[in-house]
């Protein structure tokens, strides 16, 4: 099983203070000692494989596999979780592989937001139960900006809920990759969609149940 981040302050059905999110991902990851597999989101790896290294941002890092992945592939990355107790365990395993460069940064990514410009700007999974409304739009467009001239943007997201689940836990939209680049709202002339797609991969439910998940992968390239 990959990586499937759901948070760094983004999302865009409930209302919440910054610090209803800090507390509710702080409380997220104290609920066990490691929360995902520790593996690379996968679709990151399908599309920035075979990229030339250079700079990088992750938005909503989580443990920080993807931030390891890339800089064991020569990037130079900076790293973002609105939970200290996640960073502390991405910091803790980067560690432990020898990787001591990346820069681990705590942002509720709608208050702040790292400085300088990147030649990838990741968002893998920046869904939460806990934001304002339209703010994940707003993140996004801020990631956008932060691109870097001849960098690329790569957003991923949740298409809808996995198949064995019957009954949505609460009401949540997915947005489609139309409505991602619609809040983005780019210059056209300065930006070229590379990858627009929706993905499925098989996705085990809690209790066994076979399944599929489907994700939509977004990745623009700035000119």
């Amino acid at each position: 099983m990959t990586e499937t981040h759901t948070h760094g302050g983004g999302g865009n059905h409930t209302q919440a203070g910054s610090g209803d999110t800090v507390e509710f991902w702080e409380n997220f990851y104290q609920e066990r000692e490691q929360v995902w597999s520790g593996s690379p989101n996968f679709l990151l790896v399908r599309e920035m494989d075979s990229a030339p290294a250079g700079s990088a941002l992750d938005l909503g890092c989580a443990e920080g596999a993807d931030a390891i992945w890339l800089a064991e592939r020569g990037w130079k990355v900076t790293a973002v979780d609105v939970s200290e107790t996640a960073l502390a365990r991405a910091r803790a395993r980067a560690a432990e592989q020898g990787i001591t460069d990346i820069d681990w940064q705590q942002h509720n990514l709608y208050e702040t937001f790292p400085t300088g410009t990147f030649d990838l700007v990741t968002a893998q999974y920046l869904h939460s139960p806990v934001a304002k409304i339209d703010e994940r739009a707003e993140i996004l467009r801020r990631a956008a900006a932060a691109v870097a001239p001849g960098g690329q943007l790569l957003i991923v997201g949740h298409a809808d809920w996995p198949s064995w689940v019957e009954t949505p836990p609460h009401d949540v939209h997915f947005p489609t990759t139309a409505e991602v680049l619609t809040g983005l709202a780019l210059t056209p002339t300065e930006w070229t969609v590379k990858t627009d797609a929706l993905a499925e991969r098989d996705h085990t439910g809690p209790e066994g149940q076979p399944g599929v998940r489907r994700d939509n992968v977004l990745r623009i390239r700035r000119h």
